[in-house]
């Protein structure tokens, strides 16, 4: 009998398959906002509904060489984090007090959103370097975890 996964596992499972959607050409990137063990919303990074995807020859951040972690609106895409909150809102579905699972950890943009709209707490399976990002997340007492390090 296989062993049955956590309820992180399981949330995380369904972030990795979220970010296959992706269409971002430099990072696939998932998310899922969980209330009492149920799914809120999901989402992906890539450009806003309705817009051309990227290709080499428009993606902003290689174009112009950015390095990851820096210049974060130099981007014609959404994060997923901004997206899944996004998706919520459009929907109707509060954010208060919710868990966000996601591939990556969120960069400053991203941790502001997530502190204004309610997360509570945020699983994350890689890192991402933005100083900035965990200054805010702490001072906010969002809890940060990264997967597999802590178990819900």
């Amino acid at each position: 009998m296989n062993r049955r996964p956590t309820w992180d596992e399981y949330f995380m499972g369904i972030a990795r398959l979220v970010a296959t959607r992706s269409t971002c050409l430099r990072r696939q990137v998932g998310a899922v906002l969980v209330k009492e063990k149920r799914i809120l919303a999901t989402g992906y990074n890539g450009a806003p509904s309705g817009v051309p995807h990227c290709t080499l020859e428009t993606c902003l951040r290689s174009v112009g060489n950015i390095p990851s972690g820096q210049n974060q609106e130099l981007c014609r895409g959404l994060h997923a984090e901004q997206n899944v909150i996004i998706q919520a809102a459009l929907h109707g579905v509060s954010t208060k007090n919710s868990t966000l699972y996601c591939t990556h950890k969120p960069c400053v943009l991203c941790a502001k959103m997530i502190i204004n709209a309610g997360v509570v707490r945020v699983v994350y399976e890689n890192p991402y370097p933005d100083p900035l990002a965990d200054q805010l997340l702490e001072e906010a007492q969002v809890t940060m975890c990264v997967f597999g390090e802590e178990e819900d």
